[in-house]
Order: structure tokens, then C-alpha cells, then sequence
């Protein structure tokens, strides 16, 4: 299976080429909390896969963005990770089948994959529709526990900012 930005090249017609925007930059009226240092920082890979490291670094949720998601389009079918398993950054675990193409999961850093989302086997089409949600009925694919390589693999990735920036000029070719 080839990886998800490889199908996204080939899959996606150009009227899915749009990036997505922040939504609170729309947002009018928002009142404005602080929020604590114990929220889950996030960051994506250049094959659309995303993790929410949390603040213990010790831990993490791993997923597939967004962008990826509206690319692939309806997803028919996730093949989840093996629990327990050991893997390195950019090491397939899994892979999404969506009606337009197929395409790996890939763990956007090392690590050991310590639960999986076991909703998606029954209702992949979660992914579509919360794809970065990280908590209970949400689209995410696995949790994770973040070895030392893993916080070096870590540092490397795109924050949402590049991140964006990135799907823009993807969206362009």
C-alpha cells in the first residue's frame, strides 16, 4: 500500500485541492480562556499523520489530519495497529481504505503502541468526520508511549502553522 501522501497526489480531484483554515480565525465573539501546560502539544508529519505528545512526554495519541482525511474521502475500512508492538518513526502500523484509494498509517514517531482505537473497526467513517479528536469516539488510531528516540522524532515534525503552510503548496500541485 503506498503511503497517504503518495494516494493523495494520484487520489484527489482538484476541487478537494482547498486547504483547511483555522476555524477560530472565523470565530466572532469568542471569549478568551487561558488554558495550563498540561495540554497535549501536536504535531504532523509530511505524510499527513498527526501527535498529541502529552505534557509528561512520556506518552501520546497518534492519527491521520484532517486535510488527509477530505483528500482520501469516505473511509470504508482502517486496519489498526498491533497493541504492544515496537516501531520506529515512519514504520507503517496500519493503513485506511477510503472509496477512492488505500493508503498506510504511519507512526509519525518511535514508539510503542500501547492501545488502539477499536471504535474504527466498526465505524471507520469516524476518521471523516473527527479526525483529530483524541478523545473517546473520536477518529484517532492509536495511544502510544514515546521512547527517547521518539521526543528527538518528535522535534522534527511541523507544527500546525507549518503545517498548514505545507497542505497550501501541496494543494497547488
Amino acid at each position: 500500500m503506498a503511503s497517504i501522501a503518495r494516494c493523495l497526489r494520484v487520489a484527489r480531484p482538484a476541487a478537494f485541492s482547498a486547504v483547511v483554515r483555522n476555524s477560530a480565525s472565523r470565530t466572532i465573539g469568542v471569549r478568551a480562556f487561558s488554558v495550563t501546560a498540561t495540554n497535549a502539544i501536536r504535531k504532523y508529519t509530511k505524510e499527513h499523520e498527526w501527535i498529541d505528545l502529552a505534557a509528561d512526554k512520556k506518552t501520546g495519541v497518534l492519527g491521520i489530519s484532517e486535510y488527509a482525511a477530505k483528500q482520501l474521502g469516505d473511509i470504508v475500512y482502517v486496519e489498526l495497529p498491533e497493541e504492544g508492538k515496537e516501531v520506529q518513526a515512519g514504520d507503517a502500523i496500519g493503513a485506511v481504505e477510503s472509496v477512492k484509494s488505500a493508503a498506510d498509517i504511519n507512526a509519525a514517531i518511535s514508539c510503542k503502541i500501547t492501545q488502539v482505537n477499536m471504535l474504527l473497526e466498526e465505524k471507520p467513517g469516524t476518521i471523516n468526520q473527527v479526525a483529530e479528536d483524541d478523545s473517546h469516539g473520536g477518529g484517532w488510531i492509536a495511544k502510544v508511549q514515546v521512547t527517547e528516540e521518539g521526543l528527538k522524532d518528535f522535534e522534527k515534525l511541523m507544527d500546525a502553522t507549518a503545517y498548514e503552510e505545507f497542505t497550501a503548496e501541496e494543494g497547488e500541485h
